[in-house]
């Protein structure tokens, strides 16, 4: 069977669940109420997460694009640039303080904030991108997929 892919372009970030706990543990040990944590997780093109796939099950299963469905978006953005401008760069996260403004729009009147409009938002298009060779490393961090690579290999993992 074909393996059916949207769009080849579309990019999304790549997280192990390992990542994610970390995650949530750094947020916990370094947060204060109201934060909110993003991690400064890679990103693949569905191209690439299909070819890595079909490598490493050394499949030779044509890729048939099928085109974007509804409500699928091209990239993922985690950072708006509102957010970018108050976010605190901290290595392998960012740290977005809680909105305590109030809701006086007067104040904003005559004077806005020229700063936002200088910074991008952090997307999945913008960030570190992975390539057939990294996704790869980072699906071979999947027991699931390590389990199905020793299974099929008779007993030897693949070592990229």
């Amino acid at each position: 069977q074909p393996l059916t892919i949207t769009d080849p372009n579309m990019t999304r970030y790549m997280m192990t669940l390992d990542d994610a706990v970390d995650l949530v543990l750094f947020a916990f040990e370094h947060g204060q109420p109201g934060d909110i944590f993003v991690q400064k997780a890679p990103a693949a093109t569905i191209e690439t997460l299909a070819k890595a796939l079909l490598e490493l099950y050394h499949a030779k299963n044509p890729i048939k694009v099928i085109g974007t469905r509804h409500g699928e978006k091209l990239y993922e953005t985690l950072l708006t640039r509102e957010e970018m401008v108050k976010a605190y760069d901290m290595g392998k996260y960012f740290r977005i303080p809680a909105d305590n403004r109030d809701l006086n729009y007067g104040l904003y009147f005559s004077e806005g904030q020229t700063d936002i409009t200088q910074i991008e938002e952090y997307n999945s298009h913008n960030t570190r991108r992975l390539d057939v060779e990294g996704m790869k490393e980072l699906l071979l961090k999947l027991p699931l997929i390590r389990k199905d690579i020793l299974n099929e290999d008779n007993g030897h993992i693949y070592e990229p």
